[in-house]
């Protein structure tokens, strides 16, 4: 089987983590977010795939190359300029001569693909709607069904007194190669604003496929850091096995006196001194040094970064070759871009977020 997955866009709301890399590179447990999309891909028998690109596209090339190493055949599609997630999927139109999934590249769920695909061939639909349940469907596009399951009606952000559902579009499609006509070529073009609803004038059948499954979407950091604490927890286990312990990478050193907690994922070659307490879920990337007495409770770090001694951080993100100098503390919801450097004795408020590059000069500060 084949599928498309969008991954062009900007992760605007992902920043600072996606300044300098796209958002289907950051990592996700120690991997690219994308690698473990396409490990679900491929674990439903998806193996012939397509990207569509648009920024920083070299990033996501220089990595996968043609797929060979993850077990699947990769294209790819460059869009010199954004096409939409409908105009994207016609950029690769040539490639697309049989039903085919389109993801978008953002997300990360545990939907039975195959399942899917076979309620799609018996519904005949020509198009069919992954639907995931959401507290708050008044901030998503909500997606009405009938009793037999087909889709009647779209409604785009409901007030509370219109909601009828709280099943909301999971970014997740299989799509008929004819939908393509409906199409324009070259042209930007939104399946959820034009071709759904095109297709639903023309009475066309779409098909709702609701799942209770694991979904999440990466769009911002407190997601990006809630899926990191998911998928160590357990909460997907056909996406992540869980051991609930203590995972070490290769070359890494921890000081006999350092208190770990589980559940935890230690990078390779990384360094942690003596007396740090770990508290998971937590994540430290490859190479990274913790010094004396640092405490790291449920933060994710990328590759290597620098904690000083009793350095504290609870809950947040630090991206590459970010340091945090002695006695700082960094609490809930901060981010750190690349190559940040938080001076000693420095307390940053809740949620403060610091682009790459940036220098906090030492001082009791807080943001």
């Amino acid at each position: 089987m084949k599928a498309v997955i969008l991954v062009g866009g900007e992760g605007t709301r992902l920043r600072p983590l996606t300044c300098n890399t796209t958002k289907a590179m950051v990592p996700v447990l120690n991997k690219p977010f994308l690698e473990h999309l396409l490990g679900y891909l491929k674990g439903h028998g998806v193996t012939d795939i397509i990207l569509a690109m648009s920024y920083l596209p070299h990033h996501i090339q220089g990595h996968f190359g043609d797929g060979t190493k993850m077990g699947v055949r990769l294209s790819y599609r460059i869009e010199e300029e954004p096409l939409g997630t409908a105009g994207a999927v016609k950029n690769a139109e040539d490639l697309l001569d049989e039903p085919f999934f389109v993801l978008n590249g953002d997300i990360l769920a545990d939907i039975d693909l195959t399942a899917m695909m076979r309620h799609h061939r018996q519904a005949k639909a020509k198009v069919s709607i992954a639907l995931t349940p959401v507290e708050d469907p008044t901030i998503y596009g909500v997606v009405e069904t009938d009793a037999q399951g087909m889709v009647v009606r779209f409604v785009e952000k409901p007030k509370r007194e219109e909601v009828t559902t709280n099943m909301i579009n999971a970014g997740i499609y299989i799509v008929e190669p004819e939908v393509l006509d409906y199409i324009p070529p070259a042209k930007p073009t939104m399946f959820e604003r034009y071709v759904f609803p095109l297709l639903l004038e023309k009475d066309e059948a779409i098909l709702g496929y609701p799942s209770e499954s694991y979904w999440i979407d990466i769009g911002t950091p407190e997601k990006y850091l809630r899926l990191n604490h998911d998928l160590l927890l357990g909460k997907a286990p056909s996406l992540f096995k869980a051991t609930g312990g203590v995972q070490t990478g290769d070359g890494s050193q921890i000081n006999p006196s350092a208190n770990i907690k589980a559940s935890v994922l230690i990078g390779e070659e990384c360094v942690i001194g003596p007396g740090v307490e770990i508290k998971g879920p937590a994540i430290l990337g490859p190479k990274c040094e913790v010094d004396e007495g640092a405490t790291i409770e449920g933060a994710v770090l990328w590759d290597n970064v620098r904690v000083g001694k009793k350095v504290i951080l609870r809950n947040c993100i630090a991206a590459s070759h970010s340091e945090i100098h002695e006695e700082s503390e960094v609490p809930d919801n901060c981010v750190l871009g690349d190559k940040v450097v938080v001076g000693k004795n420095n307390k940053l408020a809740q949620g403060t977020r610091i682009r790459p590059d940036k220098r906090i000069a030492p001082g009791s500060i807080s943001f």
